[in-house]
């Protein structure tokens, strides 16, 4: 059983999701990973609104396909997005955040992952 996580492993609440999603990003390749895509979202969204609206399409395909590399071929597990895409999405942006503002490491501290 891991911290945070319910026993019944339904998870009721984005808080627990959040310790879920923690757990399966738990090696630095991983997250490091999804931190490229998720700059890349930010990049292509401005250059889908500025140059070519193409960029917009590529966004959520570069980011997604990177993260999904990662869990299949780096963390060996299924990615959360399939059960969870709304949680999960958030949840990125929030790692990403965590790792831009170098909050992350304490985050997992506090959560003992």
């Amino acid at each position: 059983m891991q911290p945070g996580i319910p026993q019944d492993n339904k998870l009721k609440t984005f808080d627990e999701f959040w310790v879920f999603y923690l757990t399966q990003h738990s090696k630095k390749s991983t997250r490091a990973w999804h931190f490229l895509g998720t700059s890349l979202v930010f990049i292509f969204l401005a250059l889908g609104a500025s140059v070519n609206a193409w960029f917009l399409l590529a966004a959520p395909v570069t980011a997604y396909g990177l993260a999904w590399y990662s869990h299949f071929f780096i963390e060996g597990n299924k990615p959360a997005t399939f059960g969870h895409p709304l949680w999960s999405l958030r949840a990125d942006f929030k790692m990403f955040f965590f790792t831009l503002t170098g909050r992350l490491e304490q985050e997992l501290k506090r959560l003992s992952l």
